[in-house]
This record gives structure tokens, C-alpha cells and sequence, in this order.
């Protein structure tokens, strides 16, 4: 080896220590500044500013802005080669950014109003340095936060805890002033309980939401619907892999169980599918629900395109949250809006049937469109062979998803013709029973009074609630899987067979098992929770009690006119069920209860008397 190569390896082991503690300090130094961001944003936009106010912001976020640059200089300069191994190139294209704002600060003001003028403006402006550091504060608090799964912490209660600290801030957001209308004062208990709604996509409130909450209050409620919708690990995941390339293998291994995906190599695809699937069907059907209000409602275009998006994001996501009075019974929706009412109810039914799926018709799609194009172009149309590409789950849940539907839009016609929907058209009449029928699964939108059903429909309904729909859906409930794994065991057990045999398929005895424990887990909680209301709330029906607490495990939203008359205890109550109902029985067992080490050894069978 020359001279100089082992000089340069004795510097380089030299030096390598001091970089590490100067690159560990920058990176405290850097997080720290992201949180002050933060509550710096929080604090502008959540609060009167006065002008005093305005100057020691406009401070903060400057010494902000001197971490950013150094903490990127620095690593550029002594930490290139990690640097570029650790962040993608896009986290290069965000350094090349914020050094564009060094521009006003090297130059000065140019004379005149041409083009120059307004380059430097643009990167003098507020807004567009506000974004670049709210970016890399994302950034960093994301590579934080999935770094910490390196630590072996459970995947299950950093699940739980990540939606627990969404609720919590969310709380804290709905308590400012500028969240509230004017006049209106916020109780913290509301304020939990409405944030948890929100992250848990529930719909439960328990107070009117479009005259309690301002503009700013109705976005934090969207934001915190699209968080819960997508689920915290999810977007968190997203940003760290995409962003920055997160190379260990466990953080990997724990996110791929997060969102079911079959391999590593397609975990940033199941990821991007999620993210596209959810944003392109949002926008999809924001268009479709301004087109069939536009001009109908009284609103202004801005009204109308806040309405559309607001709603659009509520139903896919299950959320049932609405922002005009009388949630979706408002008296100008009811008359001539057949066409919202459908787009609303498909909505509903793709953000219930889980992302799996969606990522599967995508296959079956593109699989179909290739193989047709290819037999098209050689004009051999005879050879073109449809491949059968439905995943067993997909067959379920489908078939699932028709029956449900069907026998609830038929039960709910049929018992409330001459009831509640009396005085409707017939269209309007099949529509509501269609629209009645999704929202249960489980959205909690409701445009009839649902104290005014029927008994027969009232069952109906909290059957749908407590059933609801896919697994790794936006949905609640105990999931359609999980219902129709123990309905073929039953059926298997019923004709003698020792297997649970569904088109040609055998389903483990790992599915059945989890399937049983969530069937008798969620009803053992439900029998608690309903003995305690009973307690708390002796004047309330007992049907009401039932149909609040299987709404809020489910993550309905739907209400028998009750949760405005629930006492402190009943609200807390209520929050924990949407909080178990929403991070998933199982997942939060797991994460509270220590797993039994795997063990090579089993004792005797034996059979016990059941009949």
C-alpha cells in the first residue's frame, strides 16, 4: 500500500469520531427545530397574532432556517457518501431548494417589476420558505420516527401509541381559537372526543360540528380523517422510504406487515398503490359530487369545491363526518340529489373494501389489458386467454360486499316504505334504502333520522355496523373476513369436515383461529361497555346504549339521537372503543400482551364434551 493511501485511511479513522459526534449533535439540533416549526405554524395559524407576535415568529423561523442550511452544508461536505447513500434524489432536489432562498439574502431588491423582480420575490416570500422547511421537517420527524422501529419495539404498540399521538394533537388543535366559530367555546372532553372520531374515521360527535367548528377547525377534521384513513405507519412509512431509502431490513419487515405486502421488493409499490389509489378516488369523486351539486345548494364555486373535497375525503375514508347541518339530511340535499347520495355510497364501499383489493383489480386490469393488446397486435384473438386472478380475499370480500348490501338495501325498503320514507318518490325511496345500507359498513352518514326506523331496521343496521367491512380497509368492525371465516368454520363443523374448504381453496387454521378470538373478543368488550353505560346513563334505551357502543367499535359514526346526552364517563368510554375499534383488537392485544416464545415441544391431545 503507497504512503499516501495509508495517511489517507489513518486521517479518515482519525477523524471519524469527531465527525459522528458533530453530525449526532446537528441532528438533535435539526429535530429540534422541526418540532419548533411546528408549533410555531400551530401557533400562527391557531391564534390572534398581534404584531409583536408576527416579528419573534419571523425570528424563530429564520434561526429555523440557519439549522436547515447548516445541517445540510454540513452533511454535503463531511458526510457525503452516507448523505447520498441514506436520501434519495429528490431530498437533494429539496437542498437545491433551500438554498434558493439564500438568493434575497446574497442580492438585493432589483429595480423595476420585471421578471427578476418577481423570482426574487417568489423566493423571498413567506410561503414559499414556510413550505421547504415544513418539508424537511416532515422529512426528519418521518426518518425518526421509522428509525425507532430499529429498536425492536413492538410493530403493534408503536401502531396504537402513533395513533394515540394524532389524537392527542389533534385535540390540542381543535382547541384553538381560530378552530372554533366565534362566540363558541370548545370543552377539552369534546375536543378529545371529536379529534378521536376523526383519527378513528368514526363520525360520533358530540356537538353540531358545522356550527362549532370555523374553516381552520374543519380542515384539522379532514386532516386527521386522511391521517386515520391511511393509517399514521402508512404515510409516515411512505415518507421515510420514498424520501430517504430506508435500508434496514426490520424496519422493512415491520412496514410490510403494517400494510400486507407480499415481498420487500414490492413494499415502495404497495405503498405508492395506496397512496395513488386513495388520492386518485378522492379526487374522482370530488368532481363527480360538485357536478351533481353545482349550483343547487347556494353556495359560492369555493363553497362548492370545499364541500365536494370535504365529503369526498369523509366517505372514502369511512369517516361519516359532514359540514352542513343535519349531516347528510340536510333539507337541500334531500330534494333532487339521488345522483350525491349514489356517488356518496360507492365511495363508501371502495374505501370498505381495502387496499389489497384495490392493488389486485389493478393487476387483473393491467394483466388483462396486456395480454388482450398483444393478442390484438399478432391478430390472434383466439389465443387470448382470460387468466383468473382473484386473490381468495377478493373473492370474499366481494361476495361479501354484494349479499351484504343487497339483503340490507331490500330489508331496509321493505321495513321503512311507509315509515321514515314515507312521502318520497320511489326513486327517492330506493335510493335511501341503498344509501342506508352502505353507510352502515361503516361510514355513519345519515340522511333519515335513524330514531325514526323501524325496530326491524334498527337490528338490521347494527348487524351491518358490528359485521363491517374489509380487512386493511378504511372500515370497522369485526371485517367481512373475519365474519366469513367463522360462518365456513361453523359450516365445516356442521357437515363433519375437518377442513374450511371455499372455491377450492383450504383456509389455515391461523385465519380461522384469529377470526374466532376477534368474533368473541369484540363481543365480550361490547357486553362491558354496555354494562357500564347501562350504569351511567339510566335514562338512556337500552337499544341506544347497544347501538352507540357497536357504532363506536365499529367505527360507524351512526347514532340513535344519544351521544349529545352522554355524562364525562360515557364519552371517555366512547373514545376508547373508537380507539380499540379503529387500531384492530388483535393489534392492540398484541401490543399489550407478551408473546409466548415459540416452543418445540406439545403435550397429549385431548377432547372435551361439547354439544
Amino acid at each position: 500500500m503507497k504512503l499516501y493511501h495509508k495517511l489517507l485511511l489513518y486521517q479518515n479513522k482519525l477523524l471519524q469520531p469527531y465527525i459522528r459526534v458533530i453530525l449526532a449533535i446537528v441532528t438533535v439540533f435539526t429535530n429540534i427545530a422541526s418540532l419548533f416549526l411546528i408549533i410555531g405554524v400551530v401557533y400562527q395559524y391557531g391564534f390572534p397574532m398581534t404584531s409583536a407576535d408576527i416579528h419573534y415568529l419571523k425570528i424563530l423561523y429564520r434561526w429555523i432556517w440557519i439549522v436547515y442550511l447548516i445541517y445540510v452544508s454540513i452533511n454535503l461536505l463531511i458526510n457525503f457518501h452516507n448523505f447520498k447513500k441514506r436520501y434519495k434524489h429528490l431530498t437533494f432536489v429539496l437542498s437545491g431548494l433551500l438554498y434558493l432562498t439564500l438568493i434575497p439574502v446574497l442580492f438585493h431588491h432589483p429595480e423595476g417589476h420585471g421578471f427578476t423582480t418577481k423570482i426574487w420575490e417568489f423566493f423571498h416570500s413567506e410561503g414559499y420558505g414556510l413550505t421547504i422547511l415544513a418539508l424537511f421537517s416532515l422529512l426528519n420527524l418521518s426518518d425518526s420516527l421509522i428509525r425507532l422501529l430499529g429498536r425492536r419495539t413492538n410493530p403493534s404498540l408503536i401502531l396504537a401509541v402513533s395513533f394515540l399521538v394524532i389524537i392527542v394533537i389533534g385535540t390540542g388543535l381543535l382547541l384553538l381559537p381560530r378552530s372554533t366559530q366565534e362566540g363558541v367555546t370548545l370543552a377539552w372532553i369534546d375536543a378529545l372526543f371529536t379529534s378521536t372520531s376523526a383519527v378513528c374515521v368514526t363520525g360520533l360527535t358530540t356537538v353540531d360540528v358545522s356550527s362549532t367548528f370555523s374553516t381552520m377547525g374543519m380542515v384539522v377534521i379532514i386532516i386527521l380523517i386522511q391521517i386515520g384513513g391511511l393509517g399514521i405507519m402508512t404515510l409516515t412509512s411512505f415518507f421515510a422510504m420514498f424520501f430517504m431509502g430506508n435500508t434496514s431490513l426490520y424496519n422493512q419487515l415491520v412496514v410490510r406487515d403494517m400494510v400486507s405486502s407480499k415481498s420487500l421488493n414490492s413494499l415502495l409499490s404497495t405503498l405508492l398503490y395506496i397512496l395513488f389509489f386513495t388520492l386518485f378516488i378522492e379526487f374522482v369523486g370530488m368532481v363527480l359530487i360538485w357536478v351533481s351539486v353545482h349550483g343547487t345548494l347556494g353556495m359560492t364555486l369555493k363553497e362548492e369545491f370545499g364541500f365536494a373535497a370535504f365529503h369526498s375525503i369523509s366517505a372514502f375514508c369511512n369517516a361519516g363526518f359532514s359540514t352542513v347541518p343535519d349531516n347528510l339530511g340536510w333539507y337541500k340535499l334531500m330534494t333532487g340529489h339521488n345522483a350525491f347520495y349514489i356517488i356518496i355510497s360507492f365511495l363508501i364501499l371502495l374505501g370498505g373494501i381495502g387496499f389489497p383489493i384495490l392493488v389486485n383489480f389493478k393487476d387483473i386490469i393491467f394483466y388483462n389489458l396486456k395480454h388482450f393488446w398483444k393478442a390484438l397486435c399478432s391478430f390472434k384473438l383466439s389465443r387470448y386467454k382470460r387468466k383468473h386472478l382473484y386473490e381468495l380475499n377478493t373473492r370474499i370480500v366481494l361476495i361479501m360486499t354484494v349479499i351484504l348490501t343487497v339483503v340490507g338495501t331490500l330489508s331496509i325498503v321493505y321495513f321503512e316504505w311507509n315509515e321514515s320514507f314515507a312521502g318520497m318518490t320511489v326513486g327517492d325511496k330506493w335510493t335511501q334504502g341503498f344509501f342506508n345500507a352502505v353507510c352502515p359498513r361503516t361510514a355513519g352518514f345519515n340522511s333519515v333520522d335513524l330514531s325514526a326506523f323501524t325496530m326491524q331496521s334498527v337490528l338490521i343496521y347494527i348487524v351491518l355496523m358490528w359485521i363491517g367491512g374489509a380487512a386493511q380497509s378504511t372500515a370497522g368492525g369485526i371485517k367481512m373476513n373475519a365474519f366469513a371465516a367463522v360462518v365456513l368454520n361453523m359450516h365445516a363443523v356442521l357437515r363433519g369436515s375437518n377442513k374450511v374448504n371455499i372455491f377450492h381453496r383450504q383456509i389455515s387454521q391461523d385465519s380461522i383461529r384469529r377470526s374466532n378470538t376477534t368474533v368473541i373478543m369484540s363481543l365480550g368488550i361490547l357486553f362491558v361497555s354496555i354494562f357500564l353505560l347501562s350504569i351511567w346513563q339510566p335514562e338512556m334505551p337500552i337499544i341506544s346504549i347497544v347501538f352507540e357502543c357497536i357504532s363506536a367499535i365499529s367505527t360507524v359514526g351512526s347514532s340513535l339521537d344519544s351521544t349529545s346526552l352522554l355524562v364525562f364517563k360515557s364519552k371517555i368510554l366512547i373514545c376508547v372503543l373508537m380507539f380499540v375499534g379503529r387500531v384492530g383488537l388483535i393489534t392492540l392485544m398484541l401490543g399489550i400482551i407478551k408473546q409466548k416464545k415459540f416452543t418445540n415441544y406439545s403435550y397429549p391431545k385431548d377432547d372435551i364434551i361439547i354439544n
